[in-house]
């Protein structure tokens, strides 16, 4: 029986790169695996099959020979110098590609795992925010033992080299035509053994400590961001890398201004005789004070723009603005006289009083509309 093409076998063209040979391999040997296919008889030999089609286009010279001469130029019997499928390197090719689902393909010696990233949150002032600072922070983490310098074993001693897996941390295990890689389960895939512990320790290599960091905060930054201190994080284990710190964030509430991204906001009270005569008032900003020109006739809600008083982002850009909202602010604890004149102010505007009081007539106006329209 002939043998069919190895590239309609594996259902991809002449010009497919070695990466989509790859996924096409997977694809039909997911498919036709005889172990997912017990009553299939034909299963196993599609497999098989698909192997051999894989192993011939993954190989550039073999590929090569194929292109040119088919399957005379790559099948031994026929004078072929690539060599067929059957080499024993099935395991191999399988490893590769589907490695990553059962634990690793062909991997070497399993090396020391990184600590795990440590999260800090950093309560600051807006005006720290804003300005910038250097603060000192305790964080609590794990870090390399210092009587056994991280290995784990006692002072004078060290790991010896696991002897199921031979130091790689990983085993075989053969399942049919499958041959999975497993985490070695007599050291836990660490690849070594420590006969004699740290008693500080206790083979741990890694100790609870508490580090006292300085933090440098840019100006500009804001609830959210985050700082990234590399290695600051937990030790690895078995004398590995330490992971990262990251400082996130968190602004507290100012009892004057509200951020919102580059501006500021804040609230301006002012007097109604202010606010009907106009008026001027000193405003704090983050830097300072400054003077602000109250119109005759200011409203409550209405807004002051001081530029380049706000915020210089910490991502860049320009400095934004400080906004005052305007509220103006009814007298309290009035006595009798002043309760009398502002009778008397009100008796002087007269039936004509709605028109001095624009917004007040407006509402009005609104509200008879609207029942009307109910009536009718």
């Amino acid at each position: 029986m002939a043998k069919r093409d190895y590239y309609e076998t594996l259902g991809v063209s002449k010009g497919a790169d070695e990466k989509d040979i790859k996924k096409a391999y997977r694809r039909v040997a997911m498919k036709y695996h005889p172990d997912r296919n017990p009553d299939d008889p034909d299963a196993d030999h599609k497999f098989k099959e698909a192997t051999e089609a894989y192993d011939i286009l993954m190989d550039r010279d073999k590929r090569q020979a194929y292109d040119q001469f088919g399957h005379a130029g790559v099948d031994p019997s026929m004078g072929g110098g690539a060599g067929g499928f059957g080499g024993g390197n099935f395991s191999d090719i399988f490893g590769d590609v589907f490695g990553d689902i059962f634990g690793g393909g062909r991997g070497g010696r399993a090396g020391p795992q990184r600590g795990s990233d440590l999260r800090y949150t950093l309560d600051i002032s807006l005006e720290d925010a804003v300005r910038g600072t250097t603060v000192e922070i305790r964080v609590p983490t794990l870090a390399p033992c210092g009587t056994c310098n991280g290995s784990g074993a006692k002072k004078g001693s060290s790991p010896t080299t696991c002897g199921t897996c031979g130091g790689i941390g990983q085993v075989r295990m053969q399942q049919g035509l499958f041959q999975v890689q497993q985490t070695c389960p007599t050291c836990r895939g660490r690849g070594t053994m420590i006969s004699d512990p740290c008693s500080s320790c206790r083979g741990q290599g890694r100790v609870e400590k508490t580090k006292t960091l300085s933090v440098k905060v840019p100006p500009g930054v804001d609830t959210g961001d985050r700082i990234r201190l590399s290695g600051e994080g937990e030790a690895g284990p078995d004398g590995g890398p330490a992971g990262d710190l990251f400082v996130q964030m968190s602004v507290k509430a100012h009892p004057i201004f509200e951020r919102d991204g580059r501006n500021l906001y804040c609230e301006v009270p002012i007097t109604f005789v202010d606010a009907a005569l106009g008026g001027e008032l000193e405003v704090p900003t983050l830097d300072g004070r400054v003077k602000l020109k109250i119109p005759p006739e200011t409203q409550t809600g209405k807004l002051f723009r001081l530029r380049g008083k706000g915020v210089h982002p910490v991502r860049g850009g320009g400095v934004g603005d400080l906004l005052c909202r305007a509220v103006v602010e009814t007298p309290v604890n009035l006595n009798k006289q002043q309760k009398e004149l502002l009778r008397e102010f009100q008796e002087s505007l007269g039936q004509g009083g709605h028109s001095q009081s624009p917004r007040q007539n407006s509402w009005f106006e609104g509200v008879k509309k609207f029942f009307d329209e109910m009536k009718s």
